[in-house]
């Protein structure tokens, strides 16, 4: 799965647009490297997110191609 579908999909980011975009200025990385919105995402790649003053690590738990709200964070763990 793409990275920024699977930022949408699990709401870590609300908008694919918005992923996208942040892919683009740098903002994600994965396993410690910057990733392209394309990066296909595997189980236990460690997705960090850098926006404005935050910072989010995620490591993947779960790929599934359909989530909702309440499955969402299934698909994820947070590390920090």
């Amino acid at each position: 799965m793409r990275l920024d579908k699977y930022l949408k999909l699990t709401r870590l980011i609300k908008r694919r647009t918005i992923a996208n975009e942040a892919c683009d200025a740098g903002r994600i990385t994965v396993n410690g490297t910057v990733a392209k919105a394309s990066y296909q995402v595997k189980l236990d790649d460690v997705i960090e997110i850098n926006l404005g003053s935050k910072t989010l690590k995620a490591k993947v738990t779960g790929l599934s191609e359909h989530t909702t709200k309440e499955t969402a964070a299934s698909n994820y763990e947070i590390i920090e």
